[in-house]
């Protein structure tokens, strides 16, 4: 799914817009006991309430694409009877009316979701009667071209409210208030079947995950049968991997921070593309000869890349790079820039001591207090 495919669905979790059938949830103990479960229409909620399930929805398609949001396929033994894609097809056609199924869903879940305390298993049915567009992407409001039915489930923590002093009008005195069990924001959820190219695609789903760098295998291979995405971190730490074993011991700052600044340039000429960039072998390897990486290095480059990415996993760029800072680390001594102005930092030799050299553009302060007065050199 694109940026634009996820934002039209995001617009739905409105109460004009708002397209959901129906809405069940399972509350788990922290021992994975079921407490209990409910299954209602969703028009007949409370407005109130109705508000803050439009609020979880939303964060379980918030996110960035290739981090928090990532775009899975169904092996082809998910499809076939009693597959994880089978099971959930037939979930999805009940629209959620059956309770056989309903229970297994959620046994699916407490099986394979590894989490300390309490949480709450929501899950919608859906169907989106979705507009027409013209040419130049307009709405055809009365020029529906099919009806987009599926699911969305959240899995939130429940966690009790923090103790302290609340105000009671009837006493006119502050007193210690009542602890709450709430519903926090999802830890994990999905969305089947995916909306490619502004339709259905039964064979893919759009998974979410809070933490990057926790995917939850266990619950990615269970539920979805899909195979489990590359930890972000992990991503990172192939990558350097990468770097370490191609430069060998000749590992200078100026090749290093250039394989920075030409992942950079590739994000950020795909800034606006609908899908993350994705790195394979082919453009690693062209990145690493236009960033001065010596021809003698790049014969270990092909050695390293199939010991170091399983399958040739592609990579990706905003998960192998840090975009918001350049780090120059010592054992004393960190120094962190902006990518945009790595330019500004380079290595020197003075004095016979090997150098980092900070240029300064600009005014300097010490601890807020400036160098210079305005006016002097």
């Amino acid at each position: 799914m694109t940026k634009k495919e996820i934002a039209e669905l995001k617009k739905l979790y409105h109460k004009e817009r708002s397209c959901i059938t129906r809405i069940c949830g399972c509350y788990v103990g922290a021992e994975k006991e079921k407490i209990t479960s409910f299954r209602e229409a969703f028009y007949a909620l409370e407005e109130e309430a109705a508000f803050k399930y439009f609020e979880i929805f939303k964060k379980t398609l918030s996110g960035t694409l290739g981090k928090n949001l990532l775009n899975l396929e169904f092996p082809l033994d998910a499809e076939f009877e009693n597959g994880t894609q089978d099971f959930l097809l037939k979930l999805r056609d009940s629209e959620l009316k059956e309770d056989v199924l309903l229970e297994a869903f959620y046994d699916k879940v407490i099986q394979s979701f590894y989490f300390t305390g309490n949480y709450l298993i929501l899950l919608i049915h859906a169907a989106y009667d979705v507009p027409g567009k013209t040419g130049d992407g307009l709405e055809l409001e009365d020029a529906s071209e099919e009806v987009y039915s599926h699911l969305l489930c959240a899995v939130c923590p429940v966690n009790l409210s923090k103790p302290g002093l609340s105000y009671d009008p009837k006493s006119n005195l502050f007193c210690n208030c009542s602890r709450d069990w709430l519903v926090e924001l999802p830890q994990i959820g999905f969305l089947f079947p995916a909306f490619n190219d502004r339709s259905s695609d039964i064979h893919s789903a759009l998974y979410y995950t809070k933490n990057a760098d926790e995917p939850h295998e266990e619950f990615v291979d269970s539920l979805l049968g899909a195979e489990p995405p590359v930890p972000v971190s992990s991503q990172r730490e192939m990558f350097q991997s990468l770097i370490e074993e191609t430069l060998g011991e000749r590992r200078e700052y100026e090749t290093i921070m250039s394989i920075q600044e030409n992942v950079q340039e590739k994000l950020e000429e795909s800034r606006d593309a609908p899908e993350p960039l994705t790195l394979g072998k082919k453009d690693v390897e062209r990145i690493f000869a236009e960033s001065g990486v010596q021809e003698e290095q790049m014969r270990q480059f092909a050695e390293a890349y199939e010991r170091i990415i399983p399958d040739e996993t592609p990579l990706v760029a905003a998960n192998v790079v840090n975009e918001r800072r350049f780090e120059v680390k010592t054992p004393n001594i960190t120094v962190q820039v902006k990518p945009e102005f790595t330019h500004l930092l380079e290595t020197k030799v003075i004095d016979g001591r090997n150098c980092l050299v900070i240029a300064i553009e600009d005014r300097v302060a010490v601890n807020g207090i400036p160098l210079y007065e305005d006016g002097e050199e």
